[in-house]
């Protein structure tokens, strides 16, 4: 977990910092630097150019682990969904008024479901892995076909073919 972590926070750094770092003095004499260019009348004093600094490549060991990771997590994924395949899995938010509304007709058939809330760290990560680049929620799958949105004549429909 360490290592990711590290990863996560080298990418991030790499990303934040590519670009351009103005170095102008404002007209208190103060040193400023900047993603920006400088205002109109302030001098640029110096312009640096910070995506082609020297770098030291990322050990085979962190892109190996990474990997390993992703494996691992597809199989625990693919094990979630085999367990529930005949149990439909409902993708959702608490702020979701459509997802307020499936839940609600779910409850009212007396349908059991599987409820991944899309954000939690495992709602992100299931929802990324089964949604296959998900459009929007609230997100249904049942016998693997998928129902984004919701309608009670969708669901009445994806229900009554599922018998």
């Amino acid at each position: 977990m360490r290592y990711l972590l590290v990863f996560a926070l080298i990418a991030i750094s790499t990303w934040t910092f590519a670009g351009t770092i103005y170095k102008s003095i404002d007209a208190n004499g103060k040193i400023v630097y900047s993603d920006k260019p400088p205002a109109i009348g302030q001098k640029v004093e110096k312009q640096i150019n910070v995506s082609d600094l020297p770098y030291t490549p990322v050990p085979n060991t962190n892109s190996k682990y990474t990997e390993e990771l992703e494996q691992s997590m597809k199989k625990i994924l693919a094990h979630q969904v085999k367990a529930s395949n005949a149990q439909p899995i409902l993708f959702s938010a608490t702020w979701c008024g459509y997802c307020k509304k499936a839940k609600a007709y779910l409850s009212e058939k007396n349908i059991s479901y599987q409820e991944y809330d899309i954000d939690t760290a495992n709602g992100k990560q299931t929802y990324a892995a089964l949604a296959g680049g998900g459009q929007g929620i609230p997100l249904l799958i049942l016998n693997g076909k998928k129902t984004i949105g919701f309608s009670r004549e969708a669901y009445d429909a994806v229900f009554s073919a599922a018998q």
